[in-house]
């Protein structure tokens, strides 16, 4: 009976070995999926390493290094765009520049090579003085401004501080003027039936209010401001150029000219691109750009800083007043 029994039941004398073997086989993927799974974090790790290294790099959390040659070189600082507070083309921004670059040991001469329309006066007087503060205090480093395209309104501002100006043939310089734009809509406001409501503390707290009939008191008041400004400019011009100036009923009008036309006028002093000064006129050609550069957290704060800025307006639906 008892063979019987044994004979009847072949399966269950085999179950050892195939348990044997899929234990094996268990056993086999799991250590194959946990090799795998090591490489995986290796390699992850090592791309967010990479990564992250690339961004440090960028918000200038990790230097590259000074890029300044160890020989005689001359010092380059763009000032690009208009000139305005918070801008690359603020006054502490390019200030910040023209420091390094005159406090550098192999800085021969300066180049402070301008692309602008003009902007803010206040900002532009900033630089005027800062150059002429660094030129008195570095009387051995000249600094020349090259223009490109354009150097107009307090880009001349702060050219007029150099002491020598090159330009471009093609190149527009002067609009030695100051202006202050706006619009009116009274007569669209009544056609559209629509009620200005302007309150104020001081009678003069709604200075040319676009929304309201002009005041010809206010006006006259600008115009004397504007004036005024107007005489710091040419006073500023006078001086930096001297008496190369060709002085004219035109040279203060507001005017724009051509490179070689201002070359004429006593506006600049000759033709000339940043490798033609740094070759011929400073004998330093090689150039070092101190320009100073917005990293990607700068810009990533800016821009954060607008986005919650927007948020708080439609948060509060624009409502409120402002003082101005």
């Amino acid at each position: 009976m008892a063979e019987e029994s044994s004979s009847n039941n072949p399966v269950k004398a085999d179950v050892p070995w195939e348990r044997d073997v899929l234990r094996q086989i268990a056993t086999s993927a799991l250590t194959e999926q946990r090799r795998a799974r090591r490489w995986g974090i290796f390699f992850k790790a090592l791309g967010f390493l990479y990564l992250f290294g690339i961004l440090f790099i960028a918000m200038g959390w990790i230097h590259r290094g000074d890029t300044s040659p160890g020989g005689k070189h001359t010092a380059l600082v763009d000032l690009n765009g208009v000139i305005e507070a918070n801008s690359m083309a603020a006054a502490d921004v390019v200030n910040a520049g023209l420091t390094d670059a005159f406090e550098d040991k192999n800085t021969q001469g300066v180049i402070l090579r301008i692309n602008s329309p003009g902007g803010s006066p206040v900002q532009a007087h900033q630089i005027n003085r800062e150059i002429l503060r660094l030129r008195g205090k570095h009387p051995g480093i000249p600094l020349y401004v090259v223009i490109d395209d354009i150097c107009a309104s307090g880009g001349y501002y702060v050219a007029a501080a150099a002491d020598e100006i090159y330009v471009s043939r093609g190149s527009l310089v002067g609009s030695i003027g100051v202006l202050m734009d706006g619009f009116g809509f009274t007569e669209t406001m009544q056609k559209l039936g629509v009620e200005r409501r302007l309150l104020t503390a001081g009678e003069n707290k709604g200075f040319l209010d676009p929304f309201s009939p002009i005041d010809a008191k206010q006006k006259e008041h600008a115009q004397k401001m504007l004036g005024e400004i107007h005489e710091q400019f040419i006073q500023v011009v006078r001086e930096g150029r001297g008496k190369r100036l060709k002085e004219d009923a035109e040279m203060f009008s507001g005017l724009i000219w051509t490179g070689d036309r201002s070359i004429q006028l006593g506006l600049a002093d000759a033709l000339g691109d940043s490798a033609y000064v740094a070759r011929e006129i400073v004998k330093a050609e090689t150039i070092v750009d101190f320009t100073p550069k917005e990293n990607l957290a700068e810009r990533f704060a800016k821009r954060f800083g607008a986005a919650v800025g927007d948020a708080v307006i439609r948060a509060t639906g624009g409502l409120g007043g402002r003082v101005r």
